[in-house]
């Protein structure tokens, strides 16, 4: 399947300024491109970086924080990468191998991207090896604990 035949669901991006959490939508075409996405980011600094999150065809979502010049990432589903260019664009950059049609669903990617927001790493895999949550409540879980669910939520389409 290509991009052109998917669907961006959303693009989110979140940061904070003077202590509180702009979250505000973005093109879905953005989400097709992974530098788009960073060249976005770089736009809004925030105090402590600033976040996108982009969900595809209600399968999966991968998630880019920018911090100054460092570039983190997490793939909801590595096995994503098998069917989307832009999955396989973030397992790319992470340097990982391209998955195969057998491997199981995990994350991929950092991690630790949300843990200074309150989403510790154990907490984050287990949100998203839950295969019952479709991306867009896998990320409301994360917002929600990161300190805007709800600035999340009014954003959504």
């Amino acid at each position: 399947m290509s991009d052109a035949e998917g669907v961006v669901d959303f693009v989110v991006i979140a940061y904070r300024e003077e202590g509180l959490w702009q979250v505000e939508s973005a093109p879905r075409q953005l989400g097709h491109d992974l530098n788009k996405i960073i060249e976005l980011l770089r736009q809004r600094p925030g105090e402590s970086g600033a976040l996108a999150f982009v969900s595809v065809d209600e399968d999966f979502f991968y998630a880019v924080r920018l911090i100054g010049p460092d570039v983190r990432l997490l793939l909801s589903d590595v096995t994503a990468a098998t069917d989307w260019p832009m999955a396989r664009e973030v397992v790319e950059r992470l340097g990982l191998p391209r998955p195969d049609d057998d491997d199981r669903v995990q994350p991929a990617g950092d991690l630790t991207i949300f843990a200074d927001l309150g989403v510790d790493p154990m907490s984050l895999a287990a949100i998203c090896d839950d295969l019952d949550f479709y991306p867009d409540e896998m990320l409301m879980q994360i917002a929600a604990r990161a300190g805007f669910g709800p600035q999340f939520d009014d954003v959504l389409p």
